[in-house]
């Protein structure tokens, strides 16, 4: 059977999930008394509480007696590391942009990967249903991005559809028409894309998506290069530079048909498969014959840019909530998770009981600490800090990021001010339609730390932020972190609604009546900027004389909800987030006062 084999890549929210639920219902894989569900792909629960792809996955449909292989894929720029490597094993791909928002960030950083490897991508203008749509002005700037990022004449020369993948149809023209489904797609994906390149040769295959299930062990996913792939053939894995990693056999090649994975008894060169069998094969290795010497060329993974610490929780509550308490089992979850997810780097801290995993992102970390404490977990997790390096000259540098905002006219005075308060460079800023208007910064990857919550309330919820690691400048000296202090509980207990009432004029609280507290537990944010230890337990006085005045009722101020990634961002360097499956709580590093007060006159000393 003829093959082909396509990513969709496109930024964050731009409808590439949408877009291959279309293409699944309309070539077939339903059956027509079979219940739909709504972004088939995102098949994790993460993925569908959020909207957002975390995992790059596989599917196949069959057009017109061809199988097309596709491949969806997450387009956060905290998942890029799934991005590039998925374009090693595809021959097209399709590349999605939003017809209002145009090419954003990590349209553009994908975009340069793929043109870089000599991909002809098919352009398809999403979403022209939208009333503020302003397609013919997009496919001018895709135009531009593309000249931009050096594409050849042959790669310039690309294919254009417009349509809503919402609506379930793609035309040529804006006009449409628009009762053709996906048909225009579909024939355009065969017209276009070439067949896979086969070389001769014996097995070769290059795995590029990993994951573990339950029955099968380690499964890896990858594009088969040269030769052809049995159950229980004999091979060996090699990694980047051609070393022997293992050899052993495969004990199952599963292929996809629609979504689901088949296991097949030959495999062929160009199909995307998957296999199990081998326990130290992982991304960016090549599987082959044992006659085999050389390794497949791999793409190198961006190095990551933030790092955090995981250590053991140990406060008075610890082992209260969940069930994996001990180091042991956090190092064994990190390990696990570092082997399948190439992006993140974990390694021992010099801390007792910790260890450092380092990543792309806060939401690429917050998502592995929401996993984490959904297993069962209990771990504390301290502020995250950026990766410094040296350059050859001895110059410290810091990774510095793309920053693009699109806000509207009568709040980018604030935005602007913002950014450069934290050391950020205004780049370009010019009106996107609509009365609003996108700025463009070079920002250092610390200062926006925390910044998202910041904007949306300084923008009134309008303000759209999305970023991309830009290369690494000089440091740019200290940035100014949080104004205020914390309220800091002096006992354990449960706090009381009176007691919370009488510490409103401090500031505002974190916590409710009857949630459990403990020494050293940040209960609210001070009003001024230092910390002040309060007293949550305190209860009214009650005395055994009648009065004809009635008590009054307490009425509490609403507390400061903290999600996971707001606390990540709210906490200094003295401070950490005690994650458990039910509970989210700050805490000083240093539950005792005098240790606190010990470890300031230490570094006050030091200073001078």
């Amino acid at each position: 059977m003829d093959l082909r084999n396509i990513a969709i890549i496109a930024h964050v929210d731009h409808g590439k999930t949408t877009l291959v639920d279309r293409l699944l219902q309309q070539s077939g894989v339903y059956r027509e008394n079979e219940r739909q569900v709504e972004r088939a792909m995102d098949s994790n629960d993460l993925e569908r509480e959020r909207g957002i792809t975390i995992l790059a996955k596989a599917a196949s449909v069959e057009w017109k007696g061809t199988r097309i292989n596709i491949v969806d894929t997450p387009g956060h720029a905290d998942f890029g590391g799934e991005v590039e490597r998925i374009l090693n094993m595809v021959d097209g791909a399709l590349v999605l942009v939003d017809a209002a928002e145009g090419p954003l960030p990590q349209t553009k950083f994908v975009v340069s990967k793929a043109l870089k490897m000599g991909l002809k991508p098919i352009v398809v203008i999403n979403k022209v249903d939208r009333p503020d749509a302003r397609a013919n002005e997009v496919l001018n700037e895709v135009f531009d991005l593309f000249a931009a990022l050096d594409a050849t004449d042959e790669q310039l020369d690309f294919p254009i559809l417009f349509g809503s993948a919402k609506q379930g149809w793609m035309a040529t023209s804006l006009e449409g028409p628009q009762d053709q489904g996906m048909t225009p797609l579909f024939d355009l994906v065969l017209k276009h894309v070439r067949p896979p390149v086969v070389e001769d040769g014996p097995f070769r295959l290059l795995g590029t998506i990993i994951e573990s299930n339950p029955y099968l062990g380690r499964i890896v996913t990858g594009r088969i290069f040269s030769g052809g792939l049995k159950p229980n053939q004999a091979v060996k894995v090699l990694d980047r530079d051609g070393k022997l990693i293992e050899s052993g056999r495969v004990t199952k090649v599963l292929a996809f048909r629609g979504l689901e994975r088949v296991p097949i008894d030959d495999a062929e060169a160009g199909d995307i498969v998957a296999i199990a069998g081998l326990p130290n094969a992982t991304v960016a290795m090549t599987i082959c014959d044992p006659a085999v010497e050389t390794a497949l060329p791999a793409q190198p993974i961006d190095p990551p840019t933030l790092a955090m610490t995981f250590r053991v929780n140990d406060s008075p509550l610890a082992g209260t909530e969940g069930s994996k308490v001990t180091s042991r089992m956090i190092r064994d979850r990190l390990m696990a998770e570092a082997e399948g997810n190439v992006a993140l780097r974990v390694r021992e801290s010099d801390e007792k009981d910790a260890m450092e995993v380092a990543g792309r992102g806060e939401l690429q970390l917050g998502i592995l600490i929401e996993t984490m404490r959904r297993e069962g977990f209990e771990l504390s997790v301290s502020r995250p800090k950026v990766l410094l390096r040296k350059n050859d000259d001895g110059q410290v540098e810091e990774p510095i990021e793309e920053v693009v905002i699109d806000v509207d006219e009568e709040h980018s005075g604030v935005v602007v001010q913002k950014m450069s308060e934290r050391k950020a460079d205004l780049i370009e800023m010019r009106p996107s339609g609509g009365g609003r208007t996108r700025v463009v910064f070079h920002a250092p990857t610390r200062g926006l730390i925390g910044y998202q919550g910041e904007l949306l309330t300084d923008t009134r919820g309008t303000a759209i932020m999305n970023r991309l690691f830009h290369g690494h400048a000089p440091y740019k000296g200290a940035i100014q972190g949080r104004r205020n202090g914390v309220l800091i509980s002096n006992d354990k207990g449960e706090a009381v609604a009176y007691a919370l009432w009488n510490l409103e004029d401090r500031g505002p609280m974190m916590i409710e009546p009857g949630w459990k507290v403990y020494t050293g537990m940040i209960v609210g944010e001070h009003t001024r900027d230092n910390d002040l230890v309060v007293n949550v337990l305190k209860g009214k006085q009650l005395t055994n004389i009648r009065t004809t005045s009635k008590d009054e009722a307490v009425r509490l101020t609403p507390p400061i909800r903290m999600t996971l990634e707001k606390a990540l961002a709210y906490i200094q360097d003295d401070e950490l987030v005690e994650v458990t499956p039910s509970s989210i709580r700050l805490r000083k590093k240093m539950l005792d006062e005098n240790d606190r007060k010990r470890e300031e006159r230490k570094k006050e000393a030091e200073v001078a």
